[in-house]
């Protein structure tokens, strides 16, 4: 049996563009073991993946927040210790930063990671034990995919696929507005997404995450009679709320990438980054609109919502 462990442990849209490339690995070594080490806020998108058979939670930014505190230092023990009962015949860290880099290091296996011209950060390179070339210019997903298919030696030559199993819901007739993003240079303005609540003809539901986020969609859905959810929700929580959908307009945010990967009608909101980079993808009922500073008007939103 194969034995290949995945590195990419953050953030929610890079776990989602992830998804594709454990897919092919899976299709291209039938019985491959494929584990997955992820940050655990993170790690029901790793357990919504079929091909998967063991998610690895890490919690990184906690630990690195105690590191001066012994019991810190006893839980990253016990957790390494855990991850090395298994020796595996690839290592692939897909995050190609200094972070996740070192943390391969502690897994048994031959670890394979970007070179120093490819990584996003490039000391990553030197952790390593093999080196791939990847153009930076690809999208992340394909980016993800070809480093996969070198790392384990196959032809990568499918389609995008991102394996990733929910319950079945019944469809329902409402829209999920995802207002919230984490760059203020990827927001929309208020006055747009009332708009397009008012265009929409069908009911609307708002996600929110923090208190500011919550306040936001307080004030659209009070203009256009849309509905906030009274709590924030968990990750296999917000995915079936996608899955029985309509559909779903969002920002440049993770929650977005993960609707869009599980197959439904998705509009992407860009406004302060590049589609072409890290935009909706490889789904099947996906579209993005606007662009790095080109801020998309309501009636293009409309439009792509046909």
């Amino acid at each position: 049996m194969t034995r290949i462990l995945f590195v990419k442990t953050s953030s929610l849209g890079d776990v989602v563009h992830n998804c594709p490339a454990v897919s092919d690995a899976a299709r291209a070594l039938p019985g491959a073991a494929i584990d997955w080490i992820v940050e655990e806020p993170f790690a029901g998108i790793a357990a919504m993946h079929g091909a998967v058979r063991r998610v690895i939670p890490v919690t990184l930014r906690r630990w690195r927040a105690a590191l001066w505190k012994p019991e810190v230092w006893a839980e990253i023990s016990v957790w390494r210790r855990e991850l090395r009962r298994e020796r595996y015949d690839a290592v692939v860290d897909t995050q190609s930063l200094l972070k996740s880099a070192v943390m391969s290091t502690l897994a048994l296996g031959t670890r394979h990671g970007m070179d120093r011209s490819s990584a996003r950060e490039s000391l990553a390179a030197a952790f390593y034990q093999v080196r791939h070339a990847v153009p930076r210019g690809l999208h992340a997903v394909e980016r993800n995919r070809l480093l996969t298919s070198q790392a384990l030696g196959y032809p990568q030559k499918n389609a995008a696929d991102y394996g990733l199993r929910v319950p079945a819901a019944e469809k329902s007739g409402y829209v999920v507005l995802l207002t919230m993003t984490s760059r203020a240079d990827k927001l929309w303005p208020e006055e747009r997404w009332i708009e397009l609540g008012r265009g929409l003809r069908a009911p609307a539901i708002l996600p929110w995450g923090s208190e500011a986020e919550r306040a936001r969609a307080q004030r659209i859905a009070l203009e256009i009679g849309a509905t906030v959810l009274p709590k924030t929700l968990q990750l296999d929580e917000l995915a079936r709320l996608f899955v029985a959908a309509r559909s779903v307009v969002g920002l440049d945010t993770g929650l977005t990438h993960l609707a869009a990967a599980l197959g439904v009608p998705t509009v992407g909101i860009y406004c302060g980054s590049d589609p072409a980079l890290t935009g909706l993808y490889g789904a099947p009922h996906a579209k993005n609109v606007g662009a790095a500073g080109r801020m998309p008007e309501t009636a293009e939103v409309l439009q792509m919502l046909g």
